[in-house]
């Protein structure tokens, strides 16, 4: 059975076959969840990400885990916050979605992902929360590989608006 679950905690110490990575466009590090991500993986994870020649607003990217608990690491740089009028919401969902089909792709079973653009890209949580949820649930749907979904929130606020967006999307 399919399974999606929020959970409180750190991106970097899951246990998944893949996480992914809330990037920027260079791939080359910077703060949030993608400093935390590249100071647990260790060096080799920017030596592969310099090789990737970036990555475009919404579309992913993959390497492996390295120092990581997880095999891949699925990078994926969400939209910056511009007041909503900017494709914001069309390019979240495509973060998710590419993300999501590059774990099928690759025949990932566990997947964890972290709330993209929500911290230093300003996406407001309440607008996204319910964009992933709808995403990651219609993926599930049809997915071959992927059998469980695992939304890590970095703190309470993020998890209980993502409890909320999941409480409304079975509702």
């Amino acid at each position: 059975m399919k399974t999606f679950k929020i959970i409180l905690g750190d991106i970097t110490t899951i246990a998944a076959d893949a996480i992914v990575n809330a990037a920027n466009t260079t791939l080359l590090g910077g703060g949030g969840v993608d400093g935390a991500i590249h100071r647990a993986a260790g060096p080799e994870l920017l030596e592969a990400c310099r090789t990737l020649n970036g990555c475009a607003t919404g579309e992913a990217k993959i390497t492996l885990g390295y120092r990581l608990p997880a095999k891949y690491v699925i990078h994926t740089p969400g939209p910056i916050w511009q007041g909503g009028n900017h494709h914001e919401a069309r390019l979240l969902q495509n973060s998710y979605l590419n993300s999501l089909a590059l774990a099928e792709s690759r025949a990932c079973r566990v997947v964890a992902l972290p709330s993209i653009s929500t911290g230093v890209y300003h996406f407001p949580l309440d607008q996204a929360a319910p964009i992933a949820v709808r995403i990651i649930h219609s993926f599930l749907e049809t997915s071959e590989h992927v059998q469980e979904v695992l939304m890590v929130c970095f703190d309470e606020k993020t998890k209980q608006a993502y409890e909320k967006a999941e409480l409304a999307f079975r509702s």
